[in-house]
């Protein structure tokens, strides 16, 4: 008994301390007009899946009988969802993009549109973490198409995961206690 608390114990300061890295990778098909995508973790998928718009909003098709659905009116309001983000390093971000007009002048001068936009997101944010690895790609095809290839990985540790959602639950819990100390008052003036 004491031999399994000795090994949870080190195993959890092992993930409360030590980095995890969590990588996004991204797939758009322009003709499609579909986004695939998948989470891995130490190279394992946690997820997977794609996106594509419907009118009024957006499907995301985890697996071949679930989807979620999320409006386009409701969107706004997410922002304040990804504010849990403070804690996580980027570290990696790899992008192809693939598009045609190989023969048109304006399809050339799209492509280095595009590689000058990396080139500077490489310089500002090299600058300001040099640990990041930023590359940005152009290919050019002589049929037309518009395809997009990324990758991202994160990291970040337990504790800030554990701080974080320590944060969402407060957060939530005082939301809880000013609704009801609302609720009471309204029907504390009502009594009078």
């Amino acid at each position: 008994m004491g031999e399994l608390f000795v090994w949870a114990t080190f195993f959890g300061a092992l993930l409360f301390f030590f980095p995890v890295f969590v990588g996004v990778h991204g797939y758009l098909d322009g003709e499609a007009a579909r986004i695939f995508f998948a989470v891995r973790v130490f190279g394992l998928r946690l997820v997977g899946g794609y996106a594509e718009p419907r009118k009024g909003g957006i499907a995301v098709h985890l697996t071949r009988h679930f989807a979620l659905f999320l409006a386009y009116d409701k969107m706004g309001d997410t922002r304040k969802y990804f504010e849990i983000t403070d804690g996580f390093q980027l570290m990696k971000l790899h992008a192809v993009v693939e598009t045609g007009g190989a023969d048109s002048v304006l399809g050339t001068l799209f492509a280095s549109l595009i590689e000058a936009g990396g080139g500077a997101a490489y310089a500002v944010l090299g600058r300001r973490r040099p640990f990041l690895s930023v590359r940005s790609d152009t290919l050019l095809t002589a049929q037309p198409c518009l395809k997009v290839t990324a990758e991202a990985v994160t990291l970040f540790n337990g504790l800030v995961l554990v701080l974080a959602l320590s944060k969402k639950v407060l957060e939530a819990w005082l939301n809880w206690i000013r609704k009801r100390s609302t609720a009471s008052w309204k029907r504390r003036r009502r009594s009078f």
